[in-house]
């Protein structure tokens, strides 16, 4: 089978090419960036040039290599942000899971696709409300903060297009947050910098609950889709989401930073605004249930504390 991995020099796509050559996948590797060709090169991939957001220039990259399936990871992030300028830091990737969603579809559909998988995200947007794990079947969010509906209308497109693409088996992987090398949160990513800084402060109650997936193991959650999935969408989380205020300690602990301060909720406010709040006292977290049983996947690393404590890699790790 030919795959194209859209976005595959981004955090995900650099684990899931060289896992999908390695099960004797042929695998296309569309990256934006000319000087990470060599990379895709090295792991087996042929690589093409597009940008996500030029129809012409993705029409003809499906239309000239003709895979078998699709796996969108296309996102334009680029380290830790504002979460008082959370759609502003998310724009480009709001732009690649709507309009580049457009563009990539109708390109599928032109060149016989059968099936395809698109990045979607779980960790902030469902409804927060209640004590237990969400399923794909609970609510997303009706009413996210101001400052976060952008990027909630974006996540709503893409899974609502994928699933609903006539001739094509749609599906969306609602991923937890990542972790691992080559991501905001490792040994020495951008979260790291500012717990060993005590820049991340637990904020009110700290019960925001946090669903957290090793990076390694959402891509082997991708392949699993990819093999076995039918069309809908799945949570890709490990078994144990965990409030803000139970992991930011441990993370600490593991870096060898100090605890992590503690403020009140008015002024957190004040500095992360009404999306930080919500991220740090209000989100629920996600149940993999579904995936381990209609996937047949398991994440290797079954708890974040354990993935904390070996995953993260190797720089400036302190004593665990």
């Amino acid at each position: 089978m030919k795959v194209l991995v859209a976005g595959a020099t981004g955090a995900i796509g650099k684990r899931l090419v060289p896992l999908l050559v390695a099960k004797r996948y042929e695998v296309v590797g569309m990256t934006h960036s000319p000087g990470k060709v060599d990379s895709l090169h090295e792991a087996g991939a042929e690589a093409v040039v597009a940008d996500g957001l030029d129809r012409a220039a993705i029409m003809q990259t499906l239309t000239q290599t003709k895979p078998d399936a699709v796996i969108h990871q296309m996102s334009g992030l680029t380290g830790a942000g504002s979460f008082k300028k959370f759609d502003d830091e998310f724009a480009v990737t709001n732009a690649l899971r709507t309009t580049g969603t457009d563009y990539l579809l109708d390109a599928a559909k032109q060149s016989g696709v059968r099936r395809f998988i698109a990045q979607s995200f779980g960790g902030w947007n469902y409804e927060r409300r209640g004590s237990g794990l969400k399923t794909e079947q609970h609510p997303l969010d009706p009413t996210p903060p101001a400052n976060q509906t952008k990027s909630m209308d974006a996540i709503r497109y893409v899974e609502e297009a994928a699933l609903g693409a006539e001739g094509l088996e749609g599906m969306a992987l609602r991923y937890g947050f990542f972790y691992g090398p080559g991501t905001g949160l490792s040994a020495d990513g951008d979260i790291a910098n500012l717990v060993l800084k005590r820049k991340l402060p637990i904020v009110g109650d700290g019960a925001g609950v946090w669903s957290f997936v090793h990076i390694e193991d959402a891509a082997r959650a991708t392949i699993a889709a990819l093999e076995d999935g039918e069309r809908g969408v799945y949570n890709v989380v490990d078994d144990e989401p965990a409030p803000i205020a139970e992991w930011l300690p441990e993370l600490a602990r593991i870096l060898g930073a100090k605890r992590p301060r503690r403020i009140p909720t008015w002024l957190g406010r004040i500095a992360i605004g009404d999306v930080g709040i919500s991220m740090m006292t209000q989100i629920r977290g996600m149940s993999n249930a579904k995936a381990n049983r209609e996937l047949g996947w398991q994440p290797r690393y079954k708890s974040w504390r354990d993935g904390f404590r070996t995953g993260l890699g190797n720089a400036r790790m302190g004593p665990a």
